[in-house]
């Protein structure tokens, strides 16, 4: 039993060693600097001045900080779409959060990293794709930015998000997380969809919160709407502002038309404010994928982008 039990070992530890290893990899641009993983391509740490605003994966709450989702933005009914290549089967927020993303150049203040399909995204999703995240400091800013490129022979249908948390409150402030608010660029009618537990989006069922230029963030706020799913915010920014400390992040979003925002249960000390093309599935659609709202659809050779930026102050 022993040499058994010895032989499980040496072999799960040379299966290890053939995995493909993640890397962290750093950049800066004066005061502000970042780091991401390649694996995934998820952002780990956005510091400014040395103080970190990036929620740091305590699993108590949440074990990510700020995961990509492609080629899906939130769940699909039962995991599971049609479409005109095939079936599709994906998890939460689709393949690219978990796989192993290449570097294909970087620089002091920047850097891009690579992932493409393989056969066996192709079980899940039947399209060729690339997906290229660029992740980019200016000093002030950084900026995420998702190149898509379609290298089959069919239309590749799509969406993806972000899905970046920061600290609430922000490290060495003298402040609770009801300190903090939303801050919009002009007043708005304030409204978010129904969601249910399994993350299914229910338009028909629209909660007003308000007509104002700001949201006060509470716990009970995310224990009784679950996720915010905001469409058309004001100029495409927000802030997430801490009202005794004056420091927070701004987001600008063009070309992500609806905004997430969302907090774990059990008073998490952290809020996720996510730019989105689309939405999760919603219990007004059928499961036909290229009818979900906020697809986006590239031809064969074509590639777009998005971008959206984070400020810490």
């Amino acid at each position: 039993m022993l040499r058994r039990y010895d032989g499980c070992v040496l072999h799960f530890v040379h299966i290890l060693k053939e995995l493909p290893m993640s890397t962290i990899e750093k950049i800066s641009s004066g005061p502000l600097s970042a780091a991401i993983d390649s694996h995934g391509a998820q952002l780990m740490s956005l510091a400014l001045d040395g103080t970190e605003y990036l929620w740091q994966r305590d699993p108590k709450w949440w074990p990510r900080c700020a995961p990509i989702l492609f080629p899906i933005v939130g769940v699909l009914r039962n995991g599971f779409a049609t479409s005109e290549q095939g079936d599709i089967h994906l998890s939460r927020h689709g393949l690219a959060r978990n796989m192993e993303h290449s570097v294909a150049k970087k620089d002091s203040s920047s850097v891009t990293f690579h992932v493409e399909s393989t056969d066996e995204t192709k079980k899940s999703f039947p399209y060729d794709w690339v997906l290229e995240m660029t992740y980019a400091a200016d000093g002030k800013k950084l900026s995420q930015t998702y190149t898509v490129k379609n290298p089959g022979k069919v239309t590749l249908p799509f969406t993806l998000g972000g899905h970046p948390a920061f600290n609430v409150p922000v490290a060495g402030t003298d402040e609770s997380f009801e300190d903090y608010e939303l801050r919009f660029a002009a007043p708005w009618d304030i409204e978010t969809a129904a969601i249910d537990a399994e993350g299914l989006e229910d338009f028909s069922q629209m909660s007003s919160l308000g007509t104002s230029d700001t949201l006060p963030l509470t716990h009970d706020l995310f224990e009784r709407y679950l996720t915010l799913t905001l469409h058309e915010v004001p100029e495409n920014r927000v802030q997430l502002f801490g009202k005794k400390s004056g420091h927070g992040v701004e987001l600008s979003f063009d070309g992500f038309p609806y905004l997430g925002v969302w907090s774990a249960e059990n008073d998490a000390p952290f809020v996720a404010v996510e730019p989105w093309v689309g939405v999760a599935a919603a219990k007004d659609e059928t499961d036909e994928f290229e009818k979900k709202r906020g697809m986006l659809f590239l031809e064969p050779g074509e590639e777009l982008s998005r971008t959206f930026t984070i400020r810490p102050f």
